[in-house]
């Protein structure tokens, strides 16, 4: 096993490597043009002196003469800080003074990575002090944005900062624990991904390096210190104060984010009590903001500067008003809106997991969630996720429920949840489950996922087990059936299976086993 993390570790330092050399030549013409558009590249002095390498564009025509709202772009995990300069530009000549710097610990920035810890939320505002104390910057009209790496320190930001009083958080995380180890299961492809990123452009605290191999290697002894890390770096933590400070916060994410799943970002949008918004389109980890980087057009930021007009600006245009929940169907492409996350999927159905069913584990039964980013890539381009014929499926290794065809389309909306009795055969073990959308012959289309793993359980006795697939908006076509599909392997997730061991699934008559699948309305 060890040996398999050092080489999903170094295959993806290789592919993060030449995806960040391609971006640099794509930056470097944004880079060379900036200079000629009066963007000036500047040294900030963050916390303990660390040197936050910086750019800022002020509105032409800027004379000293009156104040602008200011915004602040901290840099995505592993990328330079001519990442947003395509929407600086345009924020800047709507009338916003945009900085954006590179976080510590990347590119040319000092420091080490600290992963959106106290330094990192420190370096912010000193960045919005410098830029109040150094460009025609508003202090009452403060916003802050980014994606990924970014939107979690804006979000962290405007927790601990009540000048902050607009947030645009796209692809981000609220809780990282539930992010790269929901259900108890490392999510190795996704930490892999961001461990290669940061080994090629940054440069590692010693305290991440040990938080990265404790993280692979399962080391249970340092589980609950890596939960403090994790919980010390979430704004889920510190909700309570982003509340008190009032900010208005828009979060925009992914159906498919391998990295950080929808659930938590939902999960947080409901315990906000200011000004919110909630939008979800199909995609991968930061692909719906994409095009907006490239200077295309981007629902997602147009969204976003419409959000700073209202909020800081105090435009009326209107998106106060509209439904604060914005979902894009990974089906029909087309949005829908909800008053809130709540009332998505308000409707349930339930499909029984009916009989008891043994499977044994440390096999791949074919059933799986997909390779990060590719999969998810080509189910928002092609609508092609990721497959698997269900028949063929060895129920050896496979336990395979399956509804009744449909009538009707099913309209999948939200969180679909598993509760059912487990007997283990050993104290540990991990399962997978999948929602499946099966057609008449018998081809399965990835609806959803989420893993699941015990330990310190007592062999041969059962217990219950409740579990949220990831959230997701899908339409099940008339004639086709739904199907759960739970096995013990994916090479999306760390297992925790001792070799020859069994996992039987029961269905009591006292307590039933089911999926409950939200969906819309008709």
């Amino acid at each position: 096993m060890g040996h398999h993390r050092k080489a999903l570790r170094t295959t993806a330092v290789g592919a993060v490597s030449a995806t960040l050399i391609a971006g640099g030549v794509l930056g470097a013409a944004p880079a060379a043009q900036a200079s000629a558009n009066g963007v000036r590249f500047v040294d900030i002095s963050g916390e303990g002196g660390t040197v936050l390498k910086a750019n800022v564009i002020t509105p032409a025509g800027a004379d000293g003469s009156r104040s602008y709202p200011l915004l602040v772009l901290p840099t995505s995990w592993g990328l330079p800080q001519v990442e947003y300069f395509a929407q600086a530009q345009k924020l800047a000549n709507s009338g916003y003074v945009v900085l954006s710097y590179n976080v510590r610990g990347f590119w040319q920035s000092g420091g080490e990575i600290e992963v959106a810890g106290p330094p990192d939320i420190a370096d912010a505002r000193k960045v919005i002090d410098w830029a109040l104390a150094n460009t025609p910057a508003d202090a009452q009209q403060v916003g802050m944005a980014g994606v990924s790496y970014g939107a979690g320190i804006s979000l962290l930001t405007a927790a601990q900062d009540k000048r902050v009083k607009a947030v645009a958080a796209l692809s981000g995380w609220a809780d990282l624990i539930d992010s790269i180890y929901s259900g108890r299961t490392q999510h190795v492809q996704a930490s892999a991904l961001l461990d290669g990123a940061s080994l090629v452009t940054g440069r590692q605290s010693a305290e991440l390096r040990e938080i990265f191999d404790d993280f692979y290697a399962s080391n249970l002894s340092k589980e609950q210190d890596m939960l403090q890390w994790g919980k010390k770096r979430s704004a889920a933590t510190y909700v309570d104060q982003l509340n008190k400070n009032g900010a208005a916060v828009m979060m925009a994410n992914a159906w498919g984010d391998t990295i950080f799943p929808p659930n938590q970002y939902a999960d947080f949008y409901e315990k906000l009590t200011g000004p919110k918004r909630l939008e979800f389109r199909p995609g991968d980890h930061a692909t719906a903001e994409l095009t907006g980087l490239l200077g295309l057009p981007n629902d997602v930021w147009t969204d976003t500067e419409r959000w700073f007009d209202h909020y800081l600006k105090g435009e009326d245009n209107g998106i106060d008003r509209e439904q604060p929940v914005r979902l894009k169907s990974r089906s029909t492409g087309g949005y829908e809106g909800y008053m809130d996350w709540k009332s998505v999927g308000a409707t349930r159905k339930k499909l029984a997991l009916s009989g008891t069913t043994t499977i044994h584990t440390n096999v791949d039964s074919g059933a799986n969630g997909g390779v990060v980013f590719l999969s998810s890539i080509l189910d928002q381009v092609a609508k092609l996720p990721p497959v698997a014929s269900i028949p063929l499926l060895p129920r050896t290794w496979a336990a395979v429920w399956q509804s009744e065809k449909y009538a009707t389309t099913q309209r999948v909306r939200g969180t679909a949840k598993l509760h059912t009795t487990l007997t283990p055969t050993k104290e540990s073990g991990t399962l997978v489950a999948y929602l499946y959308d099966v057609g008449p012959l018998g081809l399965g289309k990835l609806v959803s996922n989420a893993p699941y793993t015990f330990h310190g359980q007592t062999p041969g006795k059962p217990f219950g087990v409740d579990l949220e697939l990831y959230s997701t908006a899908y339409d099940v076509p008339a004639g086709h059936r739904l199907a759960l599909v739970v096995d013990t392997v994916d090479p999306l997730y760390i297992e925790h299976n001792p070799s020859g061991a069994r996992l039987t699934f029961s269905s009591p008559s006292n307590d039933p086993s089911y999926v409950s699948i939200p969906l819309r309305e008709q």
